[in-house]
């Protein structure tokens, strides 16, 4: 079965989701959630609560978002309960990211990293999984506790 992975963009990430998109297809299951068309008034909260919805709800096991730096696009998706997203720069982070700390959204800068840049962290991302270490269990243990007494204090 192919990982299912969850895309998403404003118009500052269009051109670099669609061509993450293309080149994504043949490899994996792609869950294209948008934006379809270039609109310069969209905005990144919405495509980061779809990819980050869709990766807490078990619709797709990875996301990945792009936006103009990556960082908004970031912010929004971890506000979405069981959505641990990071923005990497550089293949260490992307792949260690997923190892050690169970990261499930890739937030990508389309103003930072070039296209073939964005093509090694994607694979550095998708291409590994969580060790399941003692150490790296009790420390996901701690952060999802964290985001469990977040939620609690909010009722």
């Amino acid at each position: 079965m192919k990982l299912r992975v969850a895309l998403g963009a404003d118009h500052g990430g269009f051109s670099l989701k669609n061509e993450l998109v293309t080149r994504l297809h043949e490899t994996f299951e792609v869950l294209d959630l948008g934006s379809r068309t270039f609109d310069r008034d969209d905005d990144y909260p919405d495509f980061a609560l779809a990819v980050a919805q869709a990766v807490a709800s078990g619709q797709a096991q990875r996301g990945i978002l792009v936006c103009g730096s990556g960082v908004g696009a970031c912010i929004a998706a971890n506000k979405v309960r069981g959505a641990r997203a990071c923005l990497c720069h550089d293949t260490y982070s992307a792949h260690q990211g997923v190892e050690h700390d169970d990261m499930n959204i890739l937030c990508l800068g389309a103003r930072v990293v070039g296209t073939e840049l964005a093509g090694e962290l994607v694979d550095a991302f998708l291409k590994v999984n969580f060790s399941g270490e003692t150490r790296h269990r009790r420390r996901l243990e701690k952060v999802l506790a964290i985001e469990q007494q977040a939620l609690q204090s909010e009722r």
